[in-house]
């Protein structure tokens, strides 16, 4: 029998020592370290630019309807560049037109974020039907009641009692109905006897800005309308202030429709009407703001 001697066995021993370990080594998977990890999947680092372009998500454009009467026009247009220079996901779209009227379009269901009136009758007939929150309403500014003739008139009017005269074929009013300035005149005529005298004179416009334009174009000899009316026209001037006591005080309320869909947009656009800036704009067109 084949005898190993102890310096063989020793070498043998370390062979199989080495066999073993190697085994090991290839069966065992790779381990990697953490360091090595976050280094590989780490995104590359973003420069400032990149950082603030990317957190600069763009705002919804955001579209308002604001149904405002006709004699709001001038002012809301010039309000109108200024909101949406500094806002400029806000789109700013006028209804304008007879207070009446659009108050009766906002019963039918048209959509409107915003109602301006040049009469308190018109937004308190909402109030009264939910349709505008009584919370979210206010008075907005104040305006009067004038009477105006062409600017090359010839006659020269001091009174409600002077429109009597022959030189008066035609006087315009709005309709007494759907037009605020048209009720306060009725009430004026009334309030001095002369509103059935004047039944076969009277020519009634849709809104105070078509009366205007009846006197601008001659198709009338005088009318009745907002003083902010008669500023606006070079080819009128006024004849005389009616007497404020004859006619309801003209208040313009602003108010925000329950069923608006963008009632955060409507909200801010409302507290901005009641700014300084937005009122220094009423003011330049012959509005007064109402005292608090």
């Amino acid at each position: 029998m084949f005898k190993m001697g102890k310096s063989s066995m020793v070498i043998l021993g370390l062979s199989l020592a080495l066999l073993s370990g190697c085994a090991q080594q290839a069966e065992q998977p790779a381990v990697t370290t953490t360091a090595q990890t976050q280094t590989a999947t780490q995104a590359p680092a973003q420069t400032p630019v990149q950082t603030a372009a990317a957190s600069q998500t763009p705002a919804q454009q955001v579209e308002l309807t604001i149904s405002a009467a006709a004699s709001l026009t001038d002012a809301l247009k010039e309000i109108q560049t200024a909101y949406e220079s500094k806002h400029k996901n806000i789109k700013l779209n006028f209804n304008f037109g007879a207070s009446g009227a659009l108050q009766q379009q906002i019963e039918q269901g048209a959509p409107s974020d915003l109602f301006l009136s040049a009469a308190t009758k018109n937004m308190k007939a909402l109030v009264d039907q939910q349709l505008i929150d009584a919370s979210q309403q206010a008075n907005l500014l104040v305006n009067e009641l004038v009477v105006v003739v062409p600017a090359d008139g010839k006659a020269a009017f001091a009174k409600i009692e002077d429109l009597t005269s022959s030189d008066v074929k035609h006087l315009a009013i709005g309709e007494p109905q759907t037009v605020p300035a048209g009720s306060y005149a009725k009430d004026a005529l009334t309030y001095a006897k002369q509103w059935d005298a004047f039944q076969p004179k009277l020519v009634q416009g849709k809104d105070v800005r078509q009366v205007l334009t009846y006197v601008e174009t001659g198709n009338a000899e005088a009318g009745f309308v907002y003083k902010t009316d008669a500023l606006t026209s070079k080819k009128v001037k006024v004849a005389f202030a009616v007497d404020p006591k004859s006619y309801t005080p003209i208040a313009y309320p602003a108010g925000i429709v329950k069923a608006t869909k963008h009632s955060q947009e409507a909200g801010d656009f409302y507290a901005y009407l009641k700014t300084k800036e937005a009122q220094d704009v009423f003011v330049k067109y012959g509005f007064t703001i109402p005292a608090k």
